[in-house]
């Protein structure tokens, strides 16, 4: 379905009240995030410094004026050895999704994340059912590379985790 008015920009600031939203619908209603008390809009705005502050890529989709969705790279763990390696975060607003708008917004922070040299991107997809952000994340070549049997307890149950790995750029054929 085409998107004529979709705007995929850097978030700022005024968008948090948005992004709050969008997450906390999430965290409280799905199990995509194993997070269980959504942050509030000051935990959102530091979330966002701090992948601004290390010059990582946080964007929104905005639709006629409302932001409808977000994405975000951040360092898939803290170990230097892991530097050239991010792990991707996708969230919509309810109502958006298997509309594109998942898919152009990873698509855009994926050619960030390549322009910026990292070399690897991971996802980890919150509960093995959830065949759309798995679906997503195919559609634009990442592969499966295993699954992390129930790790999460979120609801009264446990839940896996996906986990999915694309090459950025050159990946792993040299080094930097």
């Amino acid at each position: 379905m085409p998107l004529p008015s979709l705007q995929i920009r850097d978030a700022t600031e005024p968008d948090i009240p948005a992004i709050q939203a969008i997450y906390a619908h999430h965290v409280l209603h799905g199990t995509a995030t194993f997070e269980e008390i959504p942050p509030d809009e000051a935990g959102m705005k530091r979330r966002l410094r701090t992948l601004q502050e290390a010059s990582l890529p946080f964007l929104v989709a905005e639709l006629d004026g409302m932001v409808r969705g977000y994405c975000y790279a951040n360092f898939y763990h803290t170990r230097s050895a892991y530097r050239y390696t991010l792990e991707d975060t996708v969230y919509l607003e309810e109502g958006w999704r298997g509309r594109g708008l998942g898919k152009a917004l990873l698509s855009a922070l994926l050619e960030r994340c390549e322009a910026g040299g990292w070399r690897q991107m991971v996802a980890l997809i919150g509960d093995s059912t959830n065949a759309g952000s798995i679906g997503l994340h195919r559609s634009l070549g990442f592969r499966q590379i295993g699954i992390l049997e129930k790790v999460g307890l979120k609801f009264g149950q446990w839940h896996d985790v996906v986990m999915m790995q694309k090459n950025l750029g050159k990946g792993s054929s040299d080094t930097p």
